[in-house]
């Protein structure tokens, strides 16, 4: 009887567990911030770094393959870049993948029409504190991180519009 109990209890515990996380991802997933762009290595198709893109509002988005909100992200990404690209805006996909070929595999299918970092990017995800797939992090021209965006739901998009428009128009605030 007493293992009986242990068990239902130890299943209890993991239901509630699944439960808070699905909450934690369905709540508001965007968070104020203000701290400096972190200093990581990143490899981006291009060549170079983030310094490169220095005075640019900069949205950039931890990703990897086998992750279904970056597959609904992807075309949220190519229009953002589209539509505000020569407005100084510039997109950056960081792969998390673990196997190059899956993350290549994905980008022939959904291609992307801004910059990607391939690579071992975990010490990045790292300095920036990635906790879940899809993480986002919009960067004013000063090289400050305005906001972090947990996962991607397509109710985000007017909310990220909004705040690009804004840090483009050079307003910090939201």
């Amino acid at each position: 009887m007493l293992q009986h109990c242990q068990r239902g209890r130890a299943a209890s515990i993991s239901l509630l567990t699944v439960v808070a996380a699905l909450i934690l991802l369905c709540a508001s997933p965007a968070f104020a911030d203000d701290r400096p762009l972190p200093d990581c290595p990143v490899k981006l198709d291009a060549g170079g770094g983030f310094a490169q893109f220095k005075g640019k509002v900069l949205y950039i988005d931890f990703w990897a393959s086998w992750c279904g909100p970056c597959l609904l992200s992807f075309p949220f990404m190519n229009d953002l870049q589209s539509a505000y690209g020569s407005r100084g805006l510039q997109v950056v996909a960081v792969n998390m993948d673990e196997k190059p070929a899956d993350a290549a595999a994905f980008l022939v299918k959904h291609p992307a029409g801004f910059a990607v970092a391939s690579g071992p990017n975990a010490p990045c995800a790292k300095a920036f504190g990635v906790a879940t797939m899809p993480t986002s992090f919009l960067v004013d021209r000063i090289g400050h991180i305005h906001s972090t965006h947990a996962g991607f739901r397509p109710g985000d998009v007017d909310g990220l519009r909004t705040e690009v428009e804004s840090l483009l128009a050079g307003k910090s605030g939201s």
